[in-house]
Protein backbone atom coordinates (compact mmCIF):
# COMPACT_ATOMS: atom_id res chain seq x y z
CA UNK A 1 0.00 0.00 0.00
CA UNK A 2 2.99 2.17 0.80
CA UNK A 3 4.66 1.60 -2.44
CA UNK A 4 1.06 2.36 -3.93
CA UNK A 5 0.85 6.03 -2.64
CA UNK A 6 4.47 6.68 -3.23
CA UNK A 7 3.40 5.92 -7.14
CA UNK A 8 0.61 8.10 -6.87
CA UNK A 9 2.44 10.74 -5.33
CA UNK A 10 5.38 10.18 -7.98
CA UNK A 11 2.84 10.31 -11.06
CA UNK A 12 1.36 13.62 -9.91
CA UNK A 13 5.03 15.03 -9.71
CA UNK A 14 5.71 13.75 -13.31
CA UNK A 15 2.62 15.04 -14.71
CA UNK A 16 2.86 18.02 -13.57
CA UNK A 17 6.11 18.69 -15.03
CA UNK A 18 5.03 17.35 -18.08
CA UNK A 19 1.90 19.85 -17.99
CA UNK A 20 4.43 22.99 -17.69
CA UNK A 21 6.27 21.70 -20.66
CA UNK A 22 3.53 20.48 -23.05
CA UNK A 23 1.34 23.87 -22.44
CA UNK A 24 4.64 25.96 -23.59
CA UNK A 25 4.77 23.39 -26.92
CA UNK A 26 1.36 23.97 -27.75
CA UNK A 27 1.96 27.89 -27.11
CA UNK A 28 4.73 27.90 -29.49
CA UNK A 29 3.38 25.20 -32.46
CA UNK A 30 0.07 27.09 -31.91
CA UNK A 31 -0.81 28.73 -35.62
CA UNK A 32 -4.01 30.45 -34.26
CA UNK A 33 -2.26 32.40 -31.39
CA UNK A 34 -5.61 32.92 -28.89
CA UNK A 35 -7.56 33.46 -32.11
CA UNK A 36 -9.99 31.14 -31.03
CA UNK A 37 -10.70 29.53 -34.25
CA UNK A 38 -13.28 26.77 -34.98
CA UNK A 39 -11.86 22.78 -35.50
CA UNK A 40 -9.23 21.17 -34.62
CA UNK A 41 -5.73 21.15 -36.19
CA UNK A 42 -4.56 18.26 -37.43
CA UNK A 43 -0.78 19.56 -37.67
CA UNK A 44 -0.46 20.37 -34.38
CA UNK A 45 0.59 17.38 -32.70
CA UNK A 46 3.22 17.32 -35.58
CA UNK A 47 4.78 20.25 -35.12
CA UNK A 48 5.09 19.69 -31.76
CA UNK A 49 7.23 16.82 -32.41
CA UNK A 50 9.76 18.89 -33.33
CA UNK A 51 10.29 20.88 -30.25
CA UNK A 52 12.22 18.96 -27.23
CA UNK A 53 10.27 20.05 -24.55
CA UNK A 54 7.33 18.24 -26.10
CA UNK A 55 9.67 15.25 -26.39
CA UNK A 56 11.03 15.46 -23.55
CA UNK A 57 7.65 15.96 -21.89
CA UNK A 58 6.69 12.44 -23.26
CA UNK A 59 8.92 10.81 -21.64
CA UNK A 60 7.91 11.96 -18.40
CA UNK A 61 4.55 11.34 -18.90
CA UNK A 62 5.13 7.94 -19.65
CA UNK A 63 7.42 7.50 -16.47
CA UNK A 64 4.20 8.89 -14.66
CA UNK A 65 1.74 6.67 -16.38
CA UNK A 66 3.94 3.51 -15.25
CA UNK A 67 4.50 5.11 -11.69
CA UNK A 68 0.09 5.36 -11.58
CA UNK A 69 -0.42 1.87 -12.80
CA UNK A 70 1.94 0.77 -10.13
CA UNK A 71 -0.60 2.78 -7.68
CA UNK A 72 -3.94 1.33 -9.63
CA UNK A 73 -2.30 -2.05 -8.68
CA UNK A 74 -3.49 -1.52 -5.02
CA UNK A 75 -5.69 1.73 -4.66
CA UNK A 76 -8.99 2.05 -5.56
CA UNK A 77 -9.64 4.35 -8.96
CA UNK A 78 -11.23 7.21 -6.84
CA UNK A 79 -7.80 8.02 -5.11
CA UNK A 80 -5.46 7.49 -7.49
CA UNK A 81 -7.51 9.96 -10.07
CA UNK A 82 -7.94 12.08 -7.60
CA UNK A 83 -3.63 12.32 -6.58
CA UNK A 84 -3.09 12.58 -10.41
CA UNK A 85 -5.45 15.72 -10.59
CA UNK A 86 -2.98 16.74 -8.06
CA UNK A 87 -0.58 17.94 -10.28
CA UNK A 88 -2.21 21.41 -10.78
CA UNK A 89 -0.43 21.95 -7.19
CA UNK A 90 3.11 20.77 -8.03
CA UNK A 91 2.50 23.38 -11.02
CA UNK A 92 1.62 26.50 -9.12
CA UNK A 93 4.27 25.27 -6.82
CA UNK A 94 7.11 24.91 -9.68
CA UNK A 95 5.44 28.27 -11.18
CA UNK A 96 6.11 30.28 -7.56
CA UNK A 97 9.52 28.88 -7.08
CA UNK A 98 10.61 29.18 -10.55
CA UNK A 99 9.10 32.01 -12.60
CA UNK A 100 8.21 33.85 -9.45
CA UNK A 101 4.84 33.82 -9.67
CA UNK A 102 2.43 35.16 -6.41
CA UNK A 103 -0.08 32.45 -5.18
CA UNK A 104 -2.72 34.16 -3.44
CA UNK A 105 -3.66 32.88 0.02
CA UNK A 106 -6.58 31.05 -1.65
CA UNK A 107 -4.30 29.52 -3.56
CA UNK A 108 -1.63 28.83 -1.11
CA UNK A 109 -5.26 27.33 0.84
CA UNK A 110 -5.90 25.18 -2.25
CA UNK A 111 -2.24 23.58 -2.16
CA UNK A 112 -2.93 22.45 0.75
CA UNK A 113 -6.12 21.46 0.61
CA UNK A 114 -4.72 18.71 -2.24
CA UNK A 115 -2.14 17.81 -0.42
CA UNK A 116 -4.68 17.41 2.77
CA UNK A 117 -7.28 15.52 0.32
CA UNK A 118 -4.45 13.57 -1.41
CA UNK A 119 -3.36 12.88 2.61
CA UNK A 120 -7.20 11.81 3.87
CA UNK A 121 -7.38 9.27 0.90
CA UNK A 122 -4.20 7.26 1.11
CA UNK A 123 -5.23 7.00 4.81
CA UNK A 124 -8.58 5.82 3.97
CA UNK A 125 -8.38 3.84 0.83
CA UNK A 126 -8.90 0.21 0.94
CA UNK A 127 -7.14 -2.09 -1.64
CA UNK A 128 -8.65 -2.10 -5.06
CA UNK A 129 -11.55 -4.18 -6.18
CA UNK A 130 -11.57 -7.98 -6.61
CA UNK A 131 -14.26 -7.79 -9.39
CA UNK A 132 -12.60 -8.42 -12.55
CA UNK A 133 -13.56 -6.43 -16.04
CA UNK A 134 -14.64 -8.44 -18.83
CA UNK A 135 -14.35 -8.24 -22.50
CA UNK A 136 -17.62 -6.55 -22.80
CA UNK A 137 -16.65 -3.46 -20.13
CA UNK A 138 -13.20 -3.24 -22.23
CA UNK A 139 -14.91 -2.59 -25.75
CA UNK A 140 -17.40 -0.69 -23.80
CA UNK A 141 -14.09 1.73 -22.99
CA UNK A 142 -12.86 2.05 -27.19
CA UNK A 143 -16.72 2.55 -28.28
CA UNK A 144 -16.94 5.49 -25.08
CA UNK A 145 -13.57 6.83 -26.85
CA UNK A 146 -14.31 6.50 -30.03
CA UNK A 147 -18.16 8.70 -29.04
CA UNK A 148 -15.54 10.97 -27.43
CA UNK A 149 -13.65 11.43 -30.27
CA UNK A 150 -16.92 12.79 -31.97
CA UNK A 151 -18.10 14.51 -29.38
CA UNK A 152 -14.73 16.97 -29.53
CA UNK A 153 -15.18 17.20 -32.98
CA UNK A 154 -18.14 18.84 -33.02
CA UNK A 155 -17.37 20.55 -29.80
CA UNK A 156 -14.09 22.27 -31.64
CA UNK A 157 -16.58 23.99 -33.80
CA UNK A 158 -18.89 25.51 -31.59
CA UNK A 159 -18.28 29.40 -30.50
CA UNK A 160 -16.94 30.83 -27.47
CA UNK A 161 -17.31 30.35 -24.46
CA UNK A 162 -18.73 26.58 -24.56
CA UNK A 163 -16.50 25.43 -27.02
CA UNK A 164 -13.58 26.12 -24.23
CA UNK A 165 -15.92 24.12 -21.26
CA UNK A 166 -17.03 20.87 -23.99
CA UNK A 167 -13.23 20.70 -25.29
CA UNK A 168 -12.13 20.10 -21.73
CA UNK A 169 -14.59 18.22 -20.72
CA UNK A 170 -14.48 15.79 -23.51
CA UNK A 171 -10.16 15.88 -22.69
CA UNK A 172 -11.07 14.91 -19.08
CA UNK A 173 -13.71 12.33 -19.90
CA UNK A 174 -11.12 10.61 -21.59
CA UNK A 175 -8.21 10.90 -19.25
CA UNK A 176 -11.00 9.23 -16.94
CA UNK A 177 -11.08 6.36 -19.24
CA UNK A 178 -8.05 6.35 -19.45
CA UNK A 179 -7.37 5.75 -16.05
CA UNK A 180 -10.35 3.02 -15.86
CA UNK A 181 -8.61 0.87 -18.62
CA UNK A 182 -5.10 0.96 -17.05
CA UNK A 183 -6.91 -0.08 -14.21
CA UNK A 184 -8.28 -3.19 -15.70
CA UNK A 185 -5.26 -4.12 -17.99
CA UNK A 186 -4.73 -8.09 -17.53
CA UNK A 187 -0.93 -7.68 -17.23
CA UNK A 188 1.85 -6.11 -18.53
CA UNK A 189 3.82 -8.68 -20.34
CA UNK A 190 4.00 -7.76 -24.16
CA UNK A 191 1.71 -10.73 -25.18
CA UNK A 192 -0.87 -9.98 -22.76
CA UNK A 193 -0.84 -6.23 -23.43
CA UNK A 194 -1.29 -6.80 -27.44
CA UNK A 195 -4.33 -9.28 -26.59
CA UNK A 196 -5.94 -6.98 -24.16
CA UNK A 197 -8.87 -4.78 -25.67
CA UNK A 198 -7.96 -2.56 -22.50
CA UNK A 199 -4.47 -1.52 -23.69
CA UNK A 200 -6.33 -0.14 -26.97
CA UNK A 201 -8.14 1.87 -25.37
CA UNK A 202 -5.40 3.31 -22.69
CA UNK A 203 -3.81 4.56 -26.27
CA UNK A 204 -7.19 5.73 -28.15
CA UNK A 205 -7.78 7.66 -24.72
CA UNK A 206 -4.63 9.31 -24.39
CA UNK A 207 -4.15 10.82 -28.06
CA UNK A 208 -7.79 11.74 -28.09
CA UNK A 209 -7.44 13.51 -24.41
CA UNK A 210 -4.59 15.11 -25.09
CA UNK A 211 -5.66 16.42 -28.90
CA UNK A 212 -8.56 17.69 -27.75
CA UNK A 213 -7.16 19.43 -24.64
CA UNK A 214 -4.39 21.12 -26.69
CA UNK A 215 -7.08 22.07 -28.50
CA UNK A 216 -8.40 23.74 -25.72
CA UNK A 217 -5.59 25.56 -24.93
CA UNK A 218 -5.13 27.14 -27.84
CA UNK A 219 -7.79 29.99 -28.05
CA UNK A 220 -9.65 29.22 -24.61
CA UNK A 221 -9.72 30.02 -20.99
CA UNK A 222 -7.07 28.08 -19.69
CA UNK A 223 -9.10 28.00 -16.21
CA UNK A 224 -12.16 26.87 -17.86
CA UNK A 225 -10.49 23.84 -20.12
CA UNK A 226 -8.31 22.68 -16.73
CA UNK A 227 -11.44 23.02 -14.69
CA UNK A 228 -13.55 21.10 -17.20
CA UNK A 229 -10.80 18.38 -17.09
CA UNK A 230 -10.12 18.03 -13.33
CA UNK A 231 -13.58 17.57 -12.57
CA UNK A 232 -14.18 15.24 -15.72
CA UNK A 233 -11.19 12.73 -14.55
CA UNK A 234 -12.46 12.37 -11.33
CA UNK A 235 -16.03 12.11 -10.76
CA UNK A 236 -16.88 9.67 -13.46
CA UNK A 237 -13.90 7.35 -12.81
CA UNK A 238 -14.37 7.48 -9.29
CA UNK A 239 -17.93 6.37 -9.43
CA UNK A 240 -17.62 3.40 -12.39
CA UNK A 241 -14.82 1.99 -8.94
CA UNK A 242 -16.90 1.75 -6.74
CA UNK A 243 -20.08 0.80 -9.09
CA UNK A 244 -18.27 -1.66 -11.47
CA UNK A 245 -14.82 -2.59 -10.05
CA UNK A 246 -15.80 -2.93 -6.60
CA UNK A 247 -13.24 -0.42 -5.00
CA UNK A 248 -14.02 0.46 -1.26
CA UNK A 249 -12.55 2.23 2.03
CA UNK A 250 -11.13 0.65 4.83
CA UNK A 251 -14.19 -0.23 7.51
CA UNK A 252 -15.34 2.62 8.96
CA UNK A 253 -13.68 5.11 7.11
CA UNK A 254 -15.98 5.94 3.80
CA UNK A 255 -16.67 9.42 5.04
CA UNK A 256 -12.95 10.26 5.51
CA UNK A 257 -12.54 8.86 2.03
CA UNK A 258 -15.08 11.31 0.75
CA UNK A 259 -13.90 13.90 2.43
CA UNK A 260 -10.19 13.86 0.98
CA UNK A 261 -11.71 13.29 -2.25
CA UNK A 262 -14.17 15.49 -2.79
CA UNK A 263 -11.06 18.58 -0.89
CA UNK A 264 -8.63 17.30 -3.07
CA UNK A 265 -10.60 17.79 -6.20
CA UNK A 266 -12.06 21.23 -4.91
CA UNK A 267 -8.65 22.95 -4.54
CA UNK A 268 -6.96 21.10 -7.85
CA UNK A 269 -10.55 23.34 -9.80
CA UNK A 270 -9.42 26.56 -7.46
CA UNK A 271 -5.52 25.70 -8.84
CA UNK A 272 -7.01 25.29 -12.60
CA UNK A 273 -5.16 28.35 -14.04
CA UNK A 274 -1.96 26.57 -13.43
CA UNK A 275 -3.30 24.45 -16.33
CA UNK A 276 -0.51 26.39 -18.97
CA UNK A 277 2.48 27.74 -16.88
CA UNK A 278 2.89 30.83 -19.30
CA UNK A 279 -0.84 31.82 -18.29
CA UNK A 280 -0.44 31.08 -14.67
CA UNK A 281 1.22 34.32 -13.33
CA UNK A 282 -1.29 36.70 -14.46
CA UNK A 283 -4.39 38.06 -13.69
CA UNK A 284 -7.02 40.49 -15.37
CA UNK A 285 -4.36 39.89 -19.03
CA UNK A 286 -1.19 40.36 -17.33
CA UNK A 287 1.18 37.23 -18.00
CA UNK A 288 4.22 36.13 -16.94
CA UNK A 289 6.65 33.81 -19.05
CA UNK A 290 7.20 30.45 -19.41
CA UNK A 291 9.31 28.54 -17.46
CA UNK A 292 12.25 28.25 -19.74
CA UNK A 293 15.18 30.84 -21.27
CA UNK A 294 13.04 31.40 -24.79
CA UNK A 295 11.94 35.04 -25.07
CA UNK A 296 9.15 33.39 -27.86
CA UNK A 297 7.27 31.70 -25.07
CA UNK A 298 6.04 34.87 -23.25
CA UNK A 299 2.66 34.54 -24.01
CA UNK A 300 0.63 37.98 -25.50
CA UNK A 301 -2.08 39.36 -23.56
CA UNK A 302 -5.53 37.83 -23.68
Amino acid sequence: MVTSLVAGVVAALLYGIAAVMQAVAVREASNRKGTGAGGVDPGLLVRMLSQWRFVASLVLDTLGFIAQLVALRRLPLFAVQAMVAANLAVIAVLASLLIGVALSWREWAAVTGVVAGVGLLGSSAGAEGATAAGAVFKLALIVAIAGLGLCGIAAARIREPARTLLLGTVAGLGYGVLGIAARVLNGFDPLTLVRDPATYAVIAAGIVSFAFYATALEGGSVTVATAAVVLAETLPPAVIGVVFLGDTTRPGLAPAAIAGFLLAVASAVILARFGEADRAGGRDGEHVSAPCDDPSTVSAAE
